[in-house]
């Protein structure tokens, strides 16, 4: 069994809407990478936000063969940010870690994230090599990423991969707003944390069908992204010289 909460050292925070046949995969897969890592206590935490299909008894079919796993699920659709947020904020973890549940993201990576986050704040996944996405879906990400980056005056080139790795004190220091999700390590960043990407797998999805295309990808988190902006503009930026 994990440690209690105070003591875990790692929460894996998976969002889940109609991922049915990823489940009880990727959950074998991060137990078979943990066991490799001696003394690192650890849970996993599935959000399910309300699917149509079979995810939330297929979670509870996976608890009973994995002690770890802790299973959330929402009253109605709400959409990624909310449910990494629940995930988030439910977790027990000194460092929390969020993954998608489509199996794109390989929990063999999982000890370069660990390594890494003791000399950074935050580490975040860039998938390199021969991307599993069709063409179309590249290049809107390439495309996003650019108009991202040169809007927030920011340097992270695989702004659509959610693997990351931080510690509790980068999450608990901002507000999730819908959307959110895709720009947390700008949000770290403009508290002072130190953020680093690391190269990732990719992998094709197995079952089920991708949540994204085009209009989520680019034109959907235009607003957010201006909305971000806005914010790193406003931000306050003081420092106090003296107190007597």
């Amino acid at each position: 069994m994990a440690e209690k909460e105070s003591e875990l050292g790692l929460s894996i925070c998976i969002p889940v809407f109609n991922e049915e046949g990823n489940i009880p995969v990727i959950v074998d897969r991060i137990m078979k990478v943990m066991k490799n890592i001696p003394g690192y206590s650890y849970e996993i935490v599935v959000v399910d936000d309300c699917s149509t299909d079979r995810s939330w008894q297929v979670m509870l079919e996976t608890k009973q063969k994995c002690p770890f796993l802790r299973c959330l699920q929402f009253e109605e659709n709400s959409g990624e940010s909310a449910a990494e947020d629940a995930a988030l904020k439910s977790s027990g973890g000194r460092v929390l870690m969020t993954i998608d549940a489509d199996l794109e993201n390989d929990p063999a990576d999982i000890p370069a994230f660990l390594e890494k986050i003791k000399e950074f704040d935050c580490v975040c996944g860039t998938r390199v090599g021969m991307r599993k996405d069709g063409f179309i879906k590249n290049i809107s990400s390439r495309v996003a990423n650019k108009v991202r980056n040169s809007i927030l005056k920011d340097e992270i080139t695989d702004a659509g991969c959610t693997y990351r790795a931080f510690k509790k004190e980068c999450f608990e220091s901002i507000l999730m707003y819908n959307g959110f999700h895709r720009f947390l390590p700008t949000l770290f960043k403009m508290e002072g944390f130190s953020v680093i990407e690391i190269p990732v797998k990719h992998a094709k999805r197995l079952h089920g069908e991708s949540k994204y295309g085009v209009w989520n990808r680019v034109f959907k988190s235009f607003l957010d992204m201006l909305a971000v902006r806005w914010m790193k503009k406003r931000k306050l930026l003081y420092r106090i010289k003296q107190e007597k």
